[in-house]
């Protein structure tokens, strides 16, 4: 593997001395360019993903007008935050990302608070994931190899799955960016594959479906969300692409392994929400367009692909894509394993969890974060299996809780946007990185992040998913006892200041016991 400083390229050596200013050694490899810095948000947007399990949030929300008006409209409603964030990433490349900025651009706690939102948010989106990933094998394979959906079969296909995800990251950054470069390719290819089958086997092409809104809510769409207005169930529906494009701030976590992160981070964000929406957009479009009757698929409500799949696609084409879409998701996991794991790293590195100096801890000879990425993995599959055996009311709580810690990400992405905003010309944040949209638009795209988090909070805590309210308030008055009683006087945060200064032997000396052993 890499030595952990490779000297000899000016964009290397200033991405090094960019770290070492903010008081790090560089311990993870850098071999990660613009490409794989992108395909690691693209993987775990993945349209294949959210976009195909979650489809009934639309299909049987508004119809034909959640997809062809609301999947874009969506998009956007998140994919501001990339586009603030994307500024902020291109001052401070650290693998830490939003608890860096959290810290940096507000105080001690506004890090903390935000470590601890993205992270509790990044091991449940990585359960969530997996889970999709099993539901969707469970369709596409399930009934030709007798399987039963037991909570034995679940969590055992998802422990053996999220083990071969971890084990992928443990072996190092390079085959990692290998299966998610490849990820990359594989998602526009099958994207297109399924639009142009969707295209095919469409028995008319009835445009005017993507712009007629319907009231599939009820009994209508399968009971996928309770009766509401035609408003609301429109609202509903924009959870469809709100929650499939997140994931983007993979690009921040994995600055400290990607060459001239200052300008590749940013691209890598924003250019993963283009291209889904574009990508996305056209498959989901075509796939409306397939459905034999409108109002037959809201009935399905979320066996609405397999039914659609079954109806309208031959057998042998319909096998095909399904293997190109289950590694898709499979390759989707893997990236989020990615990014819990440099979350967890990060916030260990300042001690800011039990056992902070094992989950710091690189491996010399793969230069990943092993304790980290088997840790994130354990608490997923421990979350999967938790949580899939109780239920509140007749709502399970597994879904609850993905509603609540979407949010809890959002919530992650908005604290330092909104520091950010306060911030930048002072000494906190002096000067934009050389990815510099300027004062005036950054400015725009953080009130217009403001907007979109009350927006998505308003939709997210809706039923079935209002014990989400009471969850998130839950969470807020429990780290407001913890930090209180016990984090403020003994979490410090990242090095600040002359701490840095002091720092740079310890940083030196860590370089070189870590090239010693390669």
């Amino acid at each position: 593997m890499n030595p952990a400083s490779q000297p000899g390229t000016d964009a290397h050596d200033d991405d090094v001395k960019a770290l070492h200013n903010m008081g790090y050694a560089q311990q993870l490899s850098r071999r990660m360019g613009v490409f794989s810095n992108f395909a690691i948000s693209f993987s775990i947007i993945c349209i294949l993903s959210g976009g195909i399990n979650s489809l009934a949030q639309g299909t049987s929300g508004a119809g034909g007008a959640s997809i062809g008006i609301g999947w874009p409209i969506g998009c956007l409603i998140s994919g501001v935050f990339a586009l603030a964030m994307a500024q902020i990433s291109s001052a401070y490349p650290t693998a830490g990302g939003l608890y860096h900025w959290g810290s940096i651009l507000g105080n001690r706690f506004t890090g903390w608070l935000t470590a601890w939102f993205n992270l509790l948010g990044l091991v449940t989106v990585l359960g969530a994931i997996n889970v999709g990933t099993y539901y969707f094998f469970f369709g596409a394979f399930g009934p030709a190899l007798g399987m039963e959906d037991t909570t034995t079969v679940r969590v055992i296909f998802l422990a053996i799955l999220t083990g071969i995800q971890a084990l992928c990251n443990h072996l190092g950054i390079g085959l990692t960016a290998k299966l998610t470069d490849f990820s990359g390719y594989l998602i526009f290819a099958t994207a297109l594959a399924l639009t142009i089958v969707c295209l095919i086997s469409a028995p008319s092409y009835e445009f005017a479906r993507l712009w007629t809104f319907g009231n599939y809510s009820g009994e209508a769409g399968g009971s996928v969300w309770p009766q509401v207005s035609n408003g609301w169930v429109f609202m509903l529906g924009l959870l469809l692409p709100i929650y499939t494009i997140t994931g983007y701030d993979a690009s921040a976590h994995t600055s400290e392994e990607t060459r001239n992160a200052a300008m590749s981070v940013p691209r890598g964000m924003v250019m993963s929400v283009v291209w889904s929406l574009l990508f996305g957009w056209v498959m989901l479009c075509s796939f409306v367009l397939m459905l034999p009757s409108m109002d037959e698929a809201a009935k399905q409500g979320w066996n609405v692909f397999f039914w659609a799949m079954n109806t309208q696609v031959s057998p042998n084409i319909k096998l095909a894509l399904y293997v190109a879409i289950f590694i898709s998701q499979f390759l989707c996991g893997l990236a989020t394993v990615t990014s819990v794991s440099r979350m967890i790293f990060a916030f260990s590195r300042d001690g800011g969890l039990p056992c902070s100096k094992a989950l710091a801890s690189v491996s010399p000879k793969y230069r990943s974060p092993v304790a980290a990425i088997w840790t994130g993995a354990t608490l997923a599959v421990l979350f999967d299996w938790g949580s899939s055996v109780i239920s509140i009311g007749a709502t399970p709580v597994y879904t609850i809780v993905v509603s609540c810690t979407v949010i809890f990400l959002f919530f992650s992405f908005i604290i330092p946007i909104v520091l950010g905003l306060f911030t930048y010309g002072t000494a906190k944040w002096p000067t934009m990185g050389p990815w510099n949209m300027g004062r005036g638009l950054y400015s725009l795209f953080a009130i217009l992040s403001v907007l979109s988090m009350v927006v998505i909070f308003v939709i997210g805590i809706q039923p079935p998913n209002d014990w989400a309210l009471y969850i998130t308030i839950g969470f807020l008055v429990l780290t407001a006892i913890v930090w209180f009683g016990f984090e403020a006087r003994r979490f410090q945060g990242p090095p600040m200041g002359d701490l840095i200064v002091k720092r740079q032997a310890e940083i030196a000396a860590a370089e070189a016991a870590l090239n010693k052993q390669v």
